[in-house]
């Protein structure tokens, strides 16, 4: 019978940063109670459930410190003002805010992916002295002042070891979704009378050099940083398969690399980010490129660029371009570095508009990032309302990631009970989320639930279908129900 079954469940990664660093998004300010930080964290996780965001990407490791309980790393001072206080106070009952997050995103059905910066150890920002946990006193030998900030050294091995024994502790630990760094690899270069400083990476040069190695320095330094990436990948892969690793570099494409008409700062020459390198080799699950730029912008137009990106995904990786959302501002405010809300709606519609394989490109961007959740949440001119009444109208679905898991999703098993359906898991892993569809008044309605939902309320509904998630996002064989 003609509409006995749903459409294909729409797939679009729609998510947001939520800084840390310096407060940016959360918690609001330092130094909060416990109970302030948790109800923040709550009316963020609300407000992305309601604009039906299906994930959030959280600062968990801001300038090596700790927004999680770790043997590792101090507490970070973005939560109690001071490095190594735990974010409670005398009274109080401990708490982990990552666990705290990650339980409730996935009680929302939103995914939480950890957002973690390889190598900065100290922010300019920050106002408390380092603990004496922090790397900078335990291993002064590997962290380099620059500029206004400390920074492990990428060419101490032991220094990415450190990192990576970092992200494994979460990864074993946490129930996260993904691993997700960001453009910070060397620091950007800071400049002395128009003139930009050199990295004091001296020592590990010169080590490098009396063993013999025949790397020019800018080389040595990109291969530091892909040993690093790459390791990144085993080590998580190694935990848990079905953790996606994510990479946000810097938007342009290098020099070589780029269409004709852009121009701009190279990452390859100044981060020693060789970002093409990593996307060919599959080093990454998803690219966010940040194309924090208009898409009239001459020289860096926001359509050419994500275009470029679509057409080096020689690995056919997700593809989901960051978009600076926090630019937003009213139109009497609007300047050069700012814009008003139409520009990000016409920014999701050319993503959307590239979500195919296309003119030489294999796979489409399926989705976005936005950078930050604070704009959403102060509703910049009107932004998450027009987002919600137009392009996140209906939900969506993660896309999947079917390279790390190619196993079939056993299928559910549907049962009326009064109201409302009995969702019942295949036999094997438990779900992750749940895809349902519920038909009413000859309309299907597309609802996302997280795995421990065991029945949905089908009040009005003739008819559910239903498919089991896993944890990369694949779907099920579809089971249906008449109901009535």
């Amino acid at each position: 019978m003609a509409g006995d079954w749903p459409p294909p469940e729409p797939r679009e990664f729609r998510a947001a940063w939520v800084a840390t660093v310096a407060n940016i998004d959360w918690p609001s300010r330092p130094g909060l109670p416990a109970t302030a930080q948790r109800a923040e964290a709550l009316a963020i996780l609300d407000r992305a459930q309601a604009l039906r965001l299906n994930a959030l990407i959280l600062q968990v490791r801001p300038a090596c410190d700790a927004l999680f309980a770790s043997t590792l790393e101090p507490w970070s001072e973005v939560l109690s003002g001071e490095q190594g206080r735990a974010p409670w106070a005398a009274g109080e009952s401990p708490w982990d805010p990552l666990a705290f997050w990650v339980q409730e995103a996935h009680r929302r059905a939103i995914e939480l992916h950890a957002w973690f910066n390889p190598y900065r150890a100290r922010h300019s920002a920050a106002k408390s002295p380092p603990a004496a946990t922090h790397i900078a006193r335990r291993r002064p030998d590997l962290v380099q002042a620059y500029g206004d900030q400390l920074w492990m050294d990428p060419g101490e091995p032991e220094a990415a070891a450190h990192t990576l024994a970092v992200v494994a502790d979460v990864v074993r630990r946490y129930d996260i979704d993904a691993v997700h760094i960001d453009d910070y690899f060397y620091p950007y270069p800071v400049a002395v009378d128009g003139q930009d400083q050199p990295f004091p990476d001296d020592a590990a040069w010169a080590r490098y050099q009396l063993a013999g190695g025949p790397l020019a320095r800018d080389d040595w330094r990109r291969a530091q940083v892909d040993t690093l990436v790459q390791a990144l990948q085993r080590t998580v892969q190694a935990i848990k398969p079905w953790v996606r690793i994510g990479i946000s570099p810097f938007g342009l494409p290098r020099p070589d690399r780029r269409p004709p008409g852009i121009a701009g700062f190279s990452q390859y020459d100044k981060l020693y980010a060789d970002v093409e390198k990593w996307f060919e080799q599959g080093w990454l699950d998803y690219l966010a490129p940040q194309l924090y730029w208009p898409i009239d912008r001459a020289g860096q137009a926001f359509p050419v660029l994500l275009d470029a990106w679509l057409v080096a995904n020689r690995a056919q990786r997700h593809v989901w371009p960051g978009l600076f959302t926090s630019r937003i501002t009213r139109g009497e405010a609007l300047g050069t570095n700012s814009w008003p809300a139409r520009e990000l709606l016409d920014q999701v519609a050319v993503q959307r508009s590239r979500a195919q394989p296309g003119d030489g490109w294999p796979v489409g961007a399926g989705g976005h990032i936005h950078f930050s959740m604070a704009a959403l949440m102060q509703d910049r001119d009107g932004i998450a309302t027009r987002l919600q009444a137009s392009a996140y109208a209906e939900t969506a679905l993660v896309p999947a990631t079917p390279w790390l898991d190619a196993t079939p999703v056993p299928t559910p098993v549907l049962q009326a009970s009064g109201a409302r359906v009995a969702l019942q898991p295949g036999a094997g892993q438990p779900p992750r989320g749940w895809a349902v569809w519920l038909r009413q008044g000859g309309q299907w309605r597309l609802q996302r639930l997280p795995g421990t939902a065991r029945s949905v309320d089908a009040a009005g509904a003739d008819r559910v279908v239903a498919s089991a998630l896993d944890r990369v996002g694949k779907a099920s064989a579809r089971a249906s129900l008449s109901l009535g």
